[in-house]
């Protein structure tokens, strides 16, 4: 099958741009998390974050990318650190809720700052999560991608992980 047969098969639409993005995203499921720090007066910050890759076992490290004018994102940045908490299947309020930007958020959830903690925990919401140090960051259109080795892991005796993807939450199957 020559290029042009295969353009014309099946039933194939071509995007570009932001909306070309978008759609690509969609179609592709994630797990959810909620970023949150605290800044140099303790207040904490957080927010929804569905962009979390693995990047290394050794040393042990996670990649996000947060919005660059996200309050959040300063916070995380000017600490150095941040929690990543990852939200179980009964969360999609909780995940709702800090993608808002409601200013009274961590007045409406159940959080905890244990010892070393990088950030608010969110242990009722969270089947895990992670205490993380900022090692490097890059500046790439709106988003700001930052590296960060993994500290600790607090895990949850909790119902599966919360997933985003076409547009809506879902849970991890049972089998």
């Amino acid at each position: 099958m020559n290029r042009a047969t295969r353009a014309a098969v099946g039933d194939h639409a071509r995007l570009e741009g932001s909306d070309a993005m978008r759609q690509l995203m969609a179609g592709f499921p994630t797990g959810v998390g909620i970023v949150t720090a605290f800044d140099a007066e303790a207040r904490p910050w957080g927010m929804t974050c569905t962009s979390l890759v693995s990047v290394a076992l050794e040393p042990p490290t996670l990649l996000v990318c947060l919005r660059s004018g996200s309050p959040t994102l300063h916070a995380a940045l000017d600490a150095g650190e941040f929690a990543m908490n990852l939200l179980h299947q009964g969360a999609r309020s909780i995940a709702e809720l800090f993608a808002s930007g409601a200013p009274d958020r961590f007045d409406r959830v159940d959080w905890t700052e244990p010892p070393a903690a990088a950030g608010p925990h969110l242990r009722s919401d969270a089947h895990a999560v992670a205490n993380c140090a900022v090692v490097r960051q890059d500046t790439h259109g709106d988003h700001v991608v930052v590296f960060a080795e993994v500290r600790d892991v607090h895990l949850n005796r909790t119902p599966a992980p919360l997933l985003y993807g076409l547009r809506q939450y879902a849970s991890w199957p049972t089998s």
